[in-house]
């Protein structure tokens, strides 16, 4: 079992940056893939980026791809996702999420999931 607690939300203007942070439970956390997805009122949740449990590999969508950066320290249990040039679109609940094995783009394939944190982005 791993229980996941994201913080690190908040308001920022565009242009501006932010780090959230996915605080997990467990002695394996280097065992899961992490990902990050996202969910604007009235869309439907979607992938933002993951990264591997060794941390040697990262994907991105393309909508944050050189914007935002993956990385974890797993002595920490800690994820973290560092949001550079934040647009108005960029406007979501994110939640992170982790699996055992490889990082895929479906949600359904995440087994734990934080209970998020908003950010909002003000033009």
């Amino acid at each position: 079992q791993v229980q996941l607690v994201e913080s690190g939300g908040g308001l920022v203007q565009a242009g501006g940056s932010l780090r959230l942070s996915c605080a997990a439970s467990g002695r394996t956390f280097s065992s899961y893939a992490m990902a990050w997805f996202r969910q604007a009122p009235g869309k439907e949740r979607e992938f933002v980026g993951g990264i591997s449990g060794s941390a040697g590999t990262t994907y991105y969508a393309n909508s944050v791809k050189g914007r935002f950066t993956l990385s974890r320290d797993n002595a920490k249990n800690t994820g973290y996702l560092q949001m550079n040039s934040l647009k108005p679109e960029d406007t979501a609940e994110y939640y992170c999420a982790a699996r055992v094995g490889s990082i895929v783009t479906v949600l359904t394939a995440y087994n734990y999931w934080g209970q998020g944190t908003q950010v909002t982005v003000s033009s």
